[in-house]
């Protein structure tokens, strides 16, 4: 079975829900908090998840560092995509941002990052701030020029497209004019080029369904299966 849920942010008290096999796997909608403090803490973590014996599949946040950025991870080949895997902890799996992956026979398209609205603070005070947490320009271009055109059964983002901003639970006098949009303007754009069934997101902290975005936070769910009968790829 494949589950899904939002950020975790190095607390994973939710997963002890998934029953315990190797059958199962859960996806973690970026900001798991596994590659964050890049010491021996996230190896303590990983070696505490190894009690986990379902996958772990993690899409990027953007309070964590690339897993391609890490000497330890390699790129392999899973799921007719490339993804990121230790050796020592094969459970945990880091999806690659703008591949497309057949998971549970459905079309899947991920593309992690986003801003962080507390950049400032974080560079001010020392706190952990990953200067890659966006994509770039050459790889929102990779991804148009491989998606535009193409039917996906699951889209699955950090952060969300612009139109579909969950203003509501945005922090009270913070000027948003101050964000940096680019990666849910980016985002936007991809809504508008590709045909998809069902797109998840994490990144808001809040748990909400709108048209066929639907963002996770705490809760976990069973991830749905959007294919229809004779739905082929442009």
């Amino acid at each position: 079975m494949i589950y899904i849920t939002g950020d975790t942010h190095r607390r994973f008290d939710r997963l002890d829900k998934i029953e315990n096999n190797n059958n199962n796997m859960i996806i973690i909608l970026g900001d798991s908090g596994i590659n964050y403090f890049l010491d021996d803490k996230d190896i303590e973590l990983k070696e505490q998840l190894q009690k986990y014996k379902f996958k772990i599949f993690c899409i990027q946040g953007n309070h964590e560092e690339r897993p391609e950025n890490i000497k330890s991870y390699n790129e392999i080949e899973m799921f007719n995509g490339r993804v990121f895997i230790e050796e020592n902890y094969p459970n945990l799996i880091f999806a690659k941002n703008g591949e497309i992956y057949n998971i549970n026979n459905q079309s899947i398209l991920v593309i992690g990052g986003a801003y962080s609205i507390d950049k400032r603070y974080r560079i001010m005070y020392g706190y952990k701030w990953f200067k890659n947490e966006q994509l770039t320009d050459k790889e929102k271009e990779m991804i148009i020029n491989k998606c535009s055109g193409k039917h996906f059964d699951i889209v699955l983002s950090y952060t969300c497209p612009k139109k579909y901003e969950p203003t509501e639970v945005f922090i009270k006098d913070l000027n948003q004019s101050l964000i940096d949009k680019s990666m849910e303007e980016f985002l936007d754009e991809v809504e508008e080029k590709i045909d998809y069934n069902k797109w998840y997101c994490g990144h808001f902290h809040t748990d909400k369904e709108i048209d066929k975005i639907e963002f996770m936070y705490g809760n976990i769910k069973k991830l749905e299966k959007t294919r229809k009968e004779n739905q082929f790829n442009f």
